[in-house]
């Protein structure tokens, strides 16, 4: 059974702003601010606390846009149903965390190859607010086998 997970996306003036990851899981990798849904909190409110921890960031509105589908082949790793949220409204100057290094990026200056590889797929969809479901499948080495996307409401 997959664990649920966030990540939201944060905008404004034409840049995202992604997080350099410090330690654990994906250390070294630029990404989006996110984690683990708590067994006693929306999805939508694990997002507003991660993005907190992680950037001391105040989350006003979220938009949810994908729901992603992680596995790897060698199972080392539990599935993980990955909640993707955009946001343009928030209160609060990003911070560094001992998890995450903020930095704004350009939108067409996104660092896909200091980025999970899955990226560069979907975040087109992203970019234009579709919303979309996805599956991507990993070997042991965190790199793609497979994938599907489909544009779909959610």
């Amino acid at each position: 059974m997959s664990k649920k997970f966030t990540l939201v996306l944060i905008t404004k003036n034409n840049q995202i702003l992604l997080g350099l990851k410090k330690r654990g899981f994906g250390m070294g990798k630029f990404n989006g601010f996110g984690g683990k849904v708590e067994a006693d909190e929306s999805i939508e409110e694990a997002a507003r606390r991660e993005v907190f921890e992680e950037t001391s960031l105040e989350i006003k509105t979220l938009t949810k846009l994908a729901i992603i589908d992680f596995a790897w082949q060698d199972n080392k790793r539990p599935p993980q149903e990955v909640h993707v949220f955009y946001s343009d409204n928030f209160i609060g100057r990003p911070e560094e965390t001992e998890e995450m290094r903020p930095n704004w990026f350009d939108i067409d200056k996104i660092p896909y190859k200091k980025m999970w590889d899955d990226d560069k797929y979907w975040f087109p969809l992203f970019l234009k607010k579709e919303q979309f479901k996805a599956q991507f499948l990993f070997d042991k080495h965190d790199k793609i086998t497979s994938h599907q996307i489909k544009v779909e409401a959610l």
